[in-house]
């Protein structure tokens, strides 16, 4: 069997960012498909199993456990389960990024 669905069906109202939870669709990984602003992005917070970012346009500064990390389209970053951690636009062009959570639901504590 074959779901399928759009990103505009996953974004809430005006937001850039679309939310694919895993349980919703059969599936045993959620994901954030981000479309950020330069200087914007979520509050510190951690997960209790590991995510994986593809950065597809744009550039994020990334904050995990004290390390700074700029990444930029093409990059592939991996922060492991319990790492507290945020991002932030880091360029004109908004950043678009896919964050993968190794869960069929999202689930994260801000700190």
């Amino acid at each position: 069997m074959i779901t399928m669905t759009t990103r505009n069906d996953l974004r809430s109202g005006d937001v850039g960012t679309a939310r694919f939870i895993g349980d919703e669709h059969g599936s045993g990984v959620s994901f954030f498909w981000v479309d950020a602003p330069e200087g914007t992005g979520p509050d510190l917070h951690v997960h209790p199993y590991t995510e994986t970012w593809v950065v597809l346009k744009g550039e994020a500064l990334v904050d995990a456990d004290g390390e700074q990390v700029r990444a930029r389209a093409g990059d592939i970053l991996t922060v492991t389960a319990g790492t507290r951690h945020r991002f932030r636009g880091a360029s004109a062009d908004n950043l678009e990024m896919v964050c993968i959570h190794a869960s069929p639901s999202i689930i994260q504590e801000f700190v």
